[in-house]
């Protein structure tokens, strides 16, 4: 996909849009494996299931699926649906007509970390403590415990690991044929959220200290960036791992980690700069673009390599909390506080 943000359409024509409200905020967003449908975790239990298209204005009603808020939410590696984590300590498989099966029980935990290796269709699950991970086969195995709660979790590019953060660094499991020991890498304080690159070179944390820490994996050495106006909570890597996105900036920050990485390198801004601070950004699957939602509400589009930024849908005072791009990059999700579920197609 080939966006021309210098074109003057892109500051004076919005591109079409569908938007459709519910009563509770949404939490998480995600296309289906076929981008097919979209669907929405609300803060009322209830998991929304739209068609993809922007067009449809079809808006099927949906029963609240967990007891309490649904938490997390990632297509199903091995389906056309999704699978979603609540505060009831549940993790469903849900189709994409919306109904939905129980995978695990974690009573008393709250679900509110997934991930998912699309390649071999396993996904791992933040459960308190401890870590749980379910293969194609419905086996779930658990890893852990870890120091405090598991705050972030992600694999590997094989899928034969996942990445754990909690207080004071961060955990690498093995859970692969070969078992190995977990390998430690410490930093002290909170971190808040984790992503591992494409390439699997670094692991990246948000901390609690308004930075981000990264450690390059094969050398186990580390690094930390700082200066943010607030507390990052999101962090999204391109597709080519040469920048990773952060929030909590009024513009797009890229940090640079092509070859030795961000060391005394300062971070690519760019952008017009928007109405507040970044709450949340997600790089485009395959092309130099990153999206990203403002704690206003107002949502941007930035091209990396142009180095420019057009706005996509106009503050409305309610912060976007959930981003998420379809496989083929064309179309673009995002969700509010107010519950406002949104449909942008860029194709123009």
């Amino acid at each position: 996909m080939k966006l021309d943000l210098a074109n003057p359409a892109w500051r004076t024509t919005l591109p079409q849009t569908r938007s459709v409200a519910s009563d509770a905020p949404v939490s998480a967003c995600a296309f289906s494996r076929d981008g097919a449908t979209v669907a929405f975790a609300l803060g009322d239990g209830r998991v929304r299931v739209l068609s993809a298209e922007v067009k449809d204005a079809a808006t099927p009603a949906a029963e609240p699926l967990h007891k309490g808020a649904v938490l997390s939410l990632i297509a199903d590696p091995l389906g056309d649906g999704f699978v979603s984590g609540g505060d009831d300590g549940r993790v469903l498989r849900i189709a994409a007509d919306g109904s939905a099966s129980e995978m695990a029980n974690q009573k008393g935990k709250w679900i509110d970390r997934l991930a998912a290796h699309r390649s071999n269709g396993t996904i791992a699950a933040g459960a308190g403590k401890m870590a749980l991970v379910i293969d194609k086969a419905g086996e779930a195995r658990e890893f852990g415990p870890h120091q405090s709660t598991v705050t972030g979790i992600d694999f590997s590019k094989d899928g034969s690991r996942i990445a754990c953060s909690h207080y004071d660094g961060i955990t690498i499991w093995s859970i692969g044929q070969v078992i190995l020991p977990p390998r430690r890498f410490g930093w002290r304080g909170s971190h808040v959220a984790l992503k591992w690159s494409p390439d699997g070179k670094f692991i990246a944390t948000a901390t609690q200290e308004n930075g981000i820490h990264a450690w390059r994996i094969a050398q186990a050495s580390d690094m930390r960036m700082e200066g943010y106006p607030a507390k990052v909570k999101s962090l999204s890597w391109s597709a080519d791992a040469r920048w990773l996105y952060t929030s909590a900036q009024p513009v797009f920050t890229a940090w640079p980690f092509a070859g030795k990485g961000p060391e005394g390198r300062p971070p690519l801004q760019f952008g017009d700069e928007g109405a507040g601070l970044f709450t949340v950004v997600a790089a485009h699957p395959t092309a130099e673009y990153v999206a990203g939602g403002y704690d206003s509400g107002e949502l941007q589009i930035g091209d990396v390599k142009a180095r420019r930024s057009a706005v996509l849908r106009m503050s409305d005072g309610s912060p976007i909390g959930a981003l998420a791009w379809s496989a083929d990059g064309t179309r673009l999700a995002a969700g509010n506080d107010n519950g406002d579920m949104v449909l942008i197609d860029l194709r123009r």
